[in-house]
């Protein structure tokens, strides 16, 4: 089929991209150590992936309470930022655009983590059956089961918020055409959102309106950091279940969701499909119309996509820009991939997360 419509250039603020493929935002763990920091393998890693329209970095944590998995990079220090501008250089060289992933793992996290070997924090102190990657004092490394967190007190929350702001900022410093804001996976503010892990019974809790309150703190102190909204974009998961959340009624959720961004006017809406890892979700499709007609912005989808449900989406009016995760891995060429119809690289499910060059900067390029 063609892919007239997937090939061609997109406004997005005052960034021309001149195609509509995104490299979505993928967890590597190959951040130097000590620090957390962005080294050159990365910088080499998203250069060979600048031919996407746009680029949305890894997540990277905006303070040391926001790390849920070892060697993730962060978005707090000074090592980190100029470990950043490595990266940002790299791209700008070649013709293309990156934002970084704001990010706070909540309770997806265990003490071995946490600064002072705390308990990680959450809405409500309800533990996930969930995993993460540790590194212990001695250097080995291994799975863990995530931790019990304890409840944020509200008077904590305005630090929280903070974060956010001054991690992008850093971005700002470090060369980041912008930033996107994770409220999906299963992470700290999606889990505000969900109903399974939000319990409180303040002003954060109870109603969908309550329960997106700090999501939208944080969108609206980042957007005054940044002073240009359409630098600023958010990343949901509608019906997710990673990192074991759950929500009674995700329409309700994301709609409210969805109306209050409108007036936000951020750069755009990024949308996960909860069927990324696989399985099946009935009810998600409707659910996403729904979202498509309330949101007035560009709307990015993610999720599954291959050159043909992209195109169709976007023939459709359900997207504007189509995100690609794993194919990115394993295609640093994807998008000639595509034009050509080429055969796409296997992927190593091995090479994922750590490691050095393999499965990382070496798949091949066609030619």
């Amino acid at each position: 089929m063609s892919l007239q419509h997937l090939f061609s250039p997109f406004q997005l603020g005052d960034l021309q991209l001149p195609n509509r493929l995104v490299m979505a935002p993928l967890t590597r763990q190959r951040s130097l150590q000590p620090g957390n920091i962005p080294s050159e393998l990365n910088a080499i890693y998203y250069a060979q992936r600048a031919n996407a329209g746009l680029i949305i970095s890894e997540a990277s944590q905006v303070c040391p309470e926001g790390q849920g998995y070892a060697w993730t990079p962060g978005i707090h220090t000074e090592e980190q930022v100029a470990g950043w501008q490595k990266v940002t250089h790299a791209v700008h060289e070649q013709n293309g655009r990156i934002f970084l992933q704001l990010w706070h793992v909540g309770r997806i996290s265990h003490p071995l983590l946490q600064p002072n070997g705390a308990d990680p924090v959450a809405p409500s102190a309800i533990q996930a059956n969930a995993e993460v990657y540790v590194q212990e004092a001695d250097g080995s490394h291994h799975k863990a089961a995530t931790s019990k967190p304890r409840a944020l007190q509200l008077d904590e929350l305005p630090g929280i918020v903070a974060a956010y702001a001054h991690g992008a900022a850093n971005a700002v410093r470090a060369g980041f055409d912008g930033v996107e804001v994770h409220a999906a996976n299963g992470y700290l503010l999606d889990q505000f959102l969900c109903s399974n892990s939000n319990q409180r019974t303040d002003a954060y809790g109870g109603s969908a309106e309550n329960r997106a309150r700090l999501v939208l703190q944080v969108v609206d102190a980042v957007v005054t950091t940044l002073g240009d909204s359409s630098k600023v974009g958010i990343r949901i998961s509608p019906m997710g279940t990673f990192g074991d959340v759950l929500d009674a009624n995700p329409l309700e959720t994301f709609s409210y969701l969805a109306e209050q961004l409108n007036s936000r006017k951020l750069g755009y809406l990024h949308i996960n499909r909860p069927d990324w890892l696989g399985g099946t979700f009935e009810g998600f499709d409707s659910l996403l119309r729904a979202l498509r007609d309330i949101y007035q912005g560009t709307l990015i989808i993610a999720g599954g996509q291959t050159a043909e449900s992209g195109e169709q989406a976007i023939a459709e009016g359900l997207a504007d820009l189509i995100a690609y995760g794993r194919p990115y891995i394993a295609n640093p060429d994807l998008l000639a991939r595509f034009k050509t119809e080429a055969q796409l690289n296997p992927l190593d499910g091995n090479t994922l997360y750590g490691g050095g060059e393999q499965g990382y900067t070496d798949y091949p390029a066609l030619g």
